[in-house]
C-alpha cells in the first residue's frame, strides 16, 4: 500500500528540545516553527491572565 501526500499531511509535528535537526527538511523545521511559535503563544497568554488574576488579588487584598 502505498502512503500518499494526505498521509503524510495526518503526521503529527512534535518537537523535542534538544532533538538533532539535521535529519529534517526545510518544510519540517518551517512546521516546527511554527508549532513553538503557537506554543509560545499560549503561555504569554497564560502568563499574561495569571499576571493579571494576581495583581487583581493583590489590590483587592491591600484595600
Amino acid at each position: 500500500m502505498a502512503i500518499d501526500d494526505d498521509d503524510k499531511s495526518k503526521k503529527k509535528v512534535s518537537h523535542e528540545i534538544g532533538q538533532d535537526l539535521s535529519l529534517l527538511s526545510v518544510e519540517e523545521l518551517a512546521d516546527r516553527i511554527a508549532l513553538l511559535n503557537g506554543e509560545i503563544t499560549r503561555l504569554q497568554s497564560s502568563m499574561t491572565l495569571k499576571r493579571a488574576t494576581r495583581d487583581a488579588a493583590d489590590r483587592f487584598f491591600k484595600s
